[in-house]
Protein backbone atom coordinates (compact mmCIF):
# COMPACT_ATOMS: atom_id res chain seq x y z
CA UNK A 1 0.00 0.00 0.00
CA UNK A 2 1.13 3.57 -0.71
CA UNK A 3 -0.94 6.07 1.57
CA UNK A 4 -1.28 9.31 -0.15
CA UNK A 5 -1.85 12.96 1.53
CA UNK A 6 -2.67 15.53 -0.37
CA UNK A 7 -2.66 19.64 0.94
CA UNK A 8 -2.60 23.23 0.11
CA UNK A 9 -6.17 23.29 -1.41
CA UNK A 10 -8.02 26.47 -0.90
CA UNK A 11 -10.67 29.57 -1.86
CA UNK A 12 -8.94 32.12 -4.20
CA UNK A 13 -10.33 35.17 -6.41
CA UNK A 14 -9.75 34.49 -10.54
CA UNK A 15 -6.09 34.97 -11.97
CA UNK A 16 -4.79 33.65 -8.12
CA UNK A 17 -2.71 30.88 -7.43
CA UNK A 18 -2.48 28.18 -5.48
CA UNK A 19 0.24 25.13 -4.88
CA UNK A 20 -1.15 21.48 -3.92
CA UNK A 21 1.18 19.17 -2.29
CA UNK A 22 0.67 15.25 -2.21
CA UNK A 23 3.13 13.30 -0.11
CA UNK A 24 3.40 9.28 -0.59
CA UNK A 25 4.25 6.93 1.95
CA UNK A 26 4.72 3.41 2.09
CA UNK A 27 6.63 1.48 -0.85
CA UNK A 28 7.24 4.67 -2.74
CA UNK A 29 10.02 3.33 -4.73
CA UNK A 30 7.23 0.86 -6.78
CA UNK A 31 5.38 4.10 -7.92
CA UNK A 32 6.04 4.19 -11.55
CA UNK A 33 3.02 6.91 -12.64
CA UNK A 34 1.95 9.81 -10.08
CA UNK A 35 -0.98 12.20 -11.17
CA UNK A 36 -3.66 15.19 -10.72
CA UNK A 37 -6.93 14.14 -10.72
CA UNK A 38 -10.23 16.50 -10.58
CA UNK A 39 -14.19 15.90 -9.87
CA UNK A 40 -16.56 19.03 -10.36
CA UNK A 41 -19.71 18.43 -8.80
CA UNK A 42 -21.98 16.81 -11.07
CA UNK A 43 -19.10 15.99 -13.44
CA UNK A 44 -17.14 13.23 -14.08
CA UNK A 45 -13.53 13.16 -12.77
CA UNK A 46 -11.03 14.02 -15.22
CA UNK A 47 -6.84 13.55 -15.55
CA UNK A 48 -5.10 16.85 -14.75
CA UNK A 49 -1.70 16.10 -15.05
CA UNK A 50 0.58 13.15 -14.91
CA UNK A 51 3.86 12.33 -13.92
CA UNK A 52 6.33 9.51 -15.05
CA UNK A 53 8.79 9.23 -12.71
CA UNK A 54 11.24 7.31 -14.37
CA UNK A 55 11.23 9.41 -17.56
CA UNK A 56 10.19 12.74 -15.55
CA UNK A 57 7.60 13.23 -18.81
CA UNK A 58 4.54 14.92 -18.08
CA UNK A 59 0.88 15.21 -19.27
CA UNK A 60 -1.58 18.30 -19.05
CA UNK A 61 -4.83 18.27 -20.28
CA UNK A 62 -5.72 20.93 -22.50
CA UNK A 63 -7.53 23.47 -20.07
CA UNK A 64 -4.67 23.60 -17.72
CA UNK A 65 -1.94 23.98 -20.17
CA UNK A 66 0.57 26.99 -19.87
CA UNK A 67 -1.55 27.49 -16.66
CA UNK A 68 -0.69 24.29 -14.22
CA UNK A 69 2.47 22.76 -13.63
CA UNK A 70 3.26 19.34 -12.17
CA UNK A 71 6.57 18.40 -10.85
CA UNK A 72 7.99 15.71 -8.54
CA UNK A 73 10.99 15.81 -5.41
CA UNK A 74 11.87 11.85 -5.46
CA UNK A 75 13.75 12.59 -2.15
CA UNK A 76 10.63 13.68 -0.29
CA UNK A 77 8.50 11.66 -2.02
CA UNK A 78 6.00 14.78 -2.85
CA UNK A 79 4.27 15.20 -6.08
CA UNK A 80 3.29 18.85 -6.50
CA UNK A 81 0.55 20.81 -8.43
CA UNK A 82 1.48 24.24 -8.91
CA UNK A 83 -1.95 26.40 -10.71
CA UNK A 84 -1.19 29.70 -11.72
CA UNK A 85 -4.41 32.08 -13.35
CA UNK A 86 -7.00 29.82 -11.54
CA UNK A 87 -10.67 30.49 -13.39
CA UNK A 88 -13.45 28.82 -12.11
CA UNK A 89 -13.99 26.34 -14.13
CA UNK A 90 -11.11 25.27 -12.21
CA UNK A 91 -13.03 24.63 -8.96
CA UNK A 92 -13.42 21.07 -7.86
CA UNK A 93 -12.17 18.65 -5.44
CA UNK A 94 -8.55 17.69 -6.52
CA UNK A 95 -7.02 14.31 -6.22
CA UNK A 96 -3.58 12.96 -5.49
CA UNK A 97 -3.34 9.29 -7.54
CA UNK A 98 -0.07 7.22 -7.96
CA UNK A 99 -0.05 3.59 -9.78
CA UNK A 100 3.21 0.89 -9.80
CA UNK A 101 2.79 -0.19 -13.11
CA UNK A 102 3.81 2.04 -15.95
CA UNK A 103 0.18 3.37 -17.82
CA UNK A 104 1.68 5.26 -20.70
CA UNK A 105 0.78 6.52 -24.09
CA UNK A 106 3.95 7.28 -26.75
CA UNK A 107 4.42 10.14 -29.12
CA UNK A 108 7.56 8.96 -30.46
CA UNK A 109 10.18 8.48 -28.20
CA UNK A 110 7.83 10.96 -25.49
CA UNK A 111 6.17 8.16 -23.59
CA UNK A 112 3.54 9.74 -20.66
CA UNK A 113 1.49 8.78 -17.78
CA UNK A 114 -2.27 8.41 -18.79
CA UNK A 115 -4.50 10.41 -17.42
CA UNK A 116 -7.73 7.90 -17.54
CA UNK A 117 -8.32 7.23 -13.56
CA UNK A 118 -6.91 3.52 -13.64
CA UNK A 119 -4.49 3.98 -11.02
CA UNK A 120 -4.45 1.99 -7.80
CA UNK A 121 -3.82 4.32 -5.12
CA UNK A 122 -5.73 7.49 -4.46
CA UNK A 123 -5.88 9.95 -1.78
CA UNK A 124 -8.79 11.42 0.07
CA UNK A 125 -8.79 14.88 -1.85
CA UNK A 126 -8.39 18.47 -1.47
CA UNK A 127 -10.65 21.31 -2.17
CA UNK A 128 -10.10 23.93 -4.64
CA UNK A 129 -12.74 26.78 -4.99
CA UNK A 130 -11.92 29.56 -7.45
CA UNK A 131 -14.28 32.57 -7.03
CA UNK A 132 -15.47 35.20 -10.12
Amino acid sequence: QVPLVESGGGSVQAGGSLSLSCAASGDTSSLYCMGWFRQAPGKEREGVATFNTRAGSVYYTDSVKDRFTISHNNARDTLYLTMNNLKPEDTAMYYCAADPRPLLSCRGLYCYCESRGDYNYWGQGTQVIVSS
